[in-house]
């Protein structure tokens, strides 16, 4: 495919038309770098256009890890995989807020509450999450969002009533290709509690992991189901294979075939916030300044659930030197407002000094 026709298939998007998988298709037979790099152009002006110079950056604690009864097979906290990972029920209220305030002061406008486990099956662990919701909704620094698994339609009314603004269940991989990495619950199933969270008005937040054994076709065909579901937030994590899962021997994706699959997402979700997640820093290497250029949006910044990021310091100097800037809560509030796309609104002067930034859970790293 040449430049000239993949310029093409951009100024469809850039007009508002979704390509079709005849198109996408032709897009994703672009094999050599200089193909490769053509679509990386596009896709950055495909960013750009709908989503402006602003990155939003995120953070996440591990409110609650390990003992999943679920057979995911490239989790760590699953219980039916021998790994070495810390394990504890539901942190208090004191320390969940203590790590809010410390992925704000880092840079995060957005903060998740994650827990392990198909679902929360306790009443009680449910009263006391809704709580921290509604203490962070009134501190009004962070954007609540909340990842716990399958969601019932009760639990999700009352989440909504506690003042959550965003939930998150990702998707993890194409239809096809799910059954392969899980047997315990259904891609319907995971499909069903997105439906569920829309119904009471959350913004949706799902994604994948790439490296899995997944084919491109199975990560576009996960880009579609995103595109038809209408998903606001799109993280991409990349396989960082942990020791005693099934996947712990799992070959790692070229750095370049990671960065196309990114253009890809950005061409298929042209108003979507993509954001680079867990297992960038070791996926990427030194390519990993690139995920920007590709499409990417947004980043988690800080510690994932049973791994080590880098600093936030870094994360966000990165950006700055691409000539971007963190998003600030006014752009934050403009876009889920209805814009597509924030103009101007700077970025809060910070303090120099380094903030501690083991927040974002109980690492083993």
């Amino acid at each position: 495919m040449t430049e000239n026709e993949i310029g093409r298939y951009a100024e469809k998007v850039l007009a508002g038309e979704d390509l079709n998988r005849r198109e996408i298709k032709r897009l994703a037979g672009n094999d050599k770098p200089e193909g490769i790099m053509a679509l990386i152009f596009w896709a950055d002006r495909i960013r750009r256009h709908f989503k402006g110079d602003e990155v939003d950056l995120c953070a996440i604690v591990n409110a609650k890890s390990g003992r999943c009864s679920e057979d995911c097979r490239f989790c760590a906290q699953s219980s039916h995989h021998p790994t070495r990972i810390a394990k504890y029920p539901l942190l208090p209220d004191k320390e969940l807020l203590a790590a809010a305030e410390k992925a704000g002061a880092s840079g995060a406008g957005r903060f998740s509450l994650v827990t392990s486990g198909r679902s929360i099956l306790k009443a009680d662990e449910m009263e006391r999450i809704c709580r921290v919701i509604t203490a962070l909704r009134d501190r009004k620094a962070l954007s609540p969002c909340a990842s716990l698994g399958l969601l019932d339609s009760d639990q999700a009314r009352a989440l909504k009533e506690a003042g959550l603004a965003r939930y998150h269940h990702n998707l993890e991989t194409g239809p096809e290709f799910y059954s392969t990495i899980c047997s315990t619950h259904t891609f319907a199933d995971r499909v069903r509690t997105l439906e569920t969270a829309r119904e009471q008005g959350f913004s949706l937040c799902s994604g994948g992991i790439f490296g899995l054994g997944e084919t491109l076709q199975d990560r576009i065909d996960l880009a579609l189901v995103l595109r038809k579901l209408q998903v606001d937030s799109v993280p991409l994590n990349f396989l960082n294979p942990i020791p005693k899962t099934p996947l712990e021997h799992q070959p790692p994706l070229a750095p370049l075939e990671i960065l196309k699959s990114i253009a890809l997402f950005r061409f298929i979700l042209p108003k979507a916030d993509i954001r680079s997640c867990g297992g960038r820093e070791k996926a990427l290497r030194t390519l990993q300044p690139l995920m920007y250029l590709a499409g990417c949006n947004g980043t988690m910044i800080g510690n994932y659930l049973t791994t080590a990021g880098r600093s936030p310091e870094e994360d966000v100097q990165e950006i700055i030197d691409l000539g971007l800037k963190p998003k600030t809560e006014d752009g934050r509030r403009r876009t889920e407002g209805g814009e597509q796309r924030t103009e101007g609104g700077g970025r809060k002067k910070r303090e120099d000094k380094k903030q501690k930034w083991q927040w974002a859970g109980r690492t083993n790293e």
